[in-house]
């Protein structure tokens, strides 16, 4: 590979490219004139839209094999061919060629992508997105959107909101927001569906940590009743809830109120109603349960239709009953052991 009139040409890099045996066949012309001397072979093994344009070109009346790179500066051509070369003998990840990438990883991004280099569109991913900052996020947010690179496309987003501050001082935003109004809509958009999302996984947070709170009163119950909890006077070492659990019990056995009809009623005795009654909704014992009222729910369940919304209420006790209890699982021993010998030899 032979470079005319370009003075920014890796040394390591066009060495590897000179090593090549035959004679150069193909004149690469830049946007300001330059001409690359270059193989077809190379280029058409490395991209099959420059193999198609050398064969177009020959087919033609250019004799001399004339090909033309424009739209991006002579030395970004100059780096994408000379990794054209290179990444047949040398890996794109080594530090030559990490340097090129990092000089001219956008211009090399757009052309991998247009003439179909994906081995090198990858590692121009990986070079813009460690290049990535508040002012250049919208740049390369559009050049990613229009390069196809998904992954690099949802890591300017994420930058964009979470310093969106920083983003609206920057030009590209600027020029988005005068010459561009989908785009404007489209980043906008994003992070109102953040800001939604944020607030969903808050409010699934919150119904999870309800629900373990629940199933721990269900496993406290049957703690109290069927395995006799040796602390009743005093604060009980086996749940947190226990103890606050008891003191309701006692409240709701004494209670003269708990009965009252036509809307009245104490709210602390109703509130053990619930609790035995989702008791009842996820005991999977028939006959022997000891739990105070299960028996008589279960009866009133079978007569009476439930609602979806209980019914969901007790699937959720339910699962969170089971993953707790799993997640409380003493591990056996070879497992252990397993883990051991894995953690070493790394």
């Amino acid at each position: 590979m032979r470079v005319k009139s370009s003075n920014n040409c890796n040394p390591e890099l066009h060495k590897a490219g000179a090593e090549m045996g035959p004679p150069t066949d193909v004149q690469i012309v830049t946007s300001d004139g330059n001409t690359i001397a270059a193989h077809s072979s190379v280029l058409s093994s490395a991209s099959p839209v420059l193999e198609r344009m050398i064969d177009r070109a020959r087919k033609g009346w250019n004799s001399d094999s004339t090909i033309r790179i424009l739209g991006v500066p002579s030395d970004a051509v100059v780096a994408f061919v000379q990794l054209l070369y290179s990444s047949r003998m040398v890996p794109l990840s080594s530090p030559e060629i990490e340097d090129v990438l990092d000089q001219h990883c956008l211009q090399l991004l757009a052309m991998s992508h247009k003439y179909r280099v994906p081995s090198l569109k990858r590692s121009c991913e990986e070079a813009v997105a460690v290049q990535l900052t508040p002012d250049n996020a919208v740049d390369v947010l559009k050049l990613a959107k229009l390069c196809d690179a998904p992954r690099l496309y949802q890591q300017c987003a994420q930058l964009v909101a979470k310093d969106f501050l920083a983003v609206q001082e920057s030009d590209g935003w600027k020029f988005v927001q005068r010459h561009d109004m989908m785009l404007e809509l489209e980043i906008l958009q994003f992070l109102e569906d953040r800001d939604e999302r944020k607030k969903r996984w808050k409010q699934q947070r919150e119904a999870q940590k309800v629900y373990q709170e629940l199933s721990e009163a269900m496993n406290c119950l049957h703690h109290i009743f069927a395995d006799g909890c040796p602390e009743m006077r005093e604060p009980c070492t086996w749940f947190e809830s226990c103890q606050g659990l008891k003191l309701l019990m006692q409240h709701f056995a004494t209670c003269d109120k708990k009965l009252a009809r036509g809307g009245g009623g104490c709210l602390r005795c109703k509130r053990m109603c619930q609790i035995f009654r989702l008791h009842s909704s996820t005991c999977s014992e028939s006959k022997s349960c000891r739990v105070p009222f299960c028996s008589h729910f279960k009866t009133k369940t079978q007569a009476e239709k439930l609602d979806k919304t209980w019914r969901l209420l007790a699937k959720k006790v339910a699962t969170a009953k089971v993953m707790s209890s799993l997640a409380n699982r003493k591990r056996p021993e070879e497992v252990d052991q397993s883990w051991a010998k894995y953690m070493r030899r790394k």
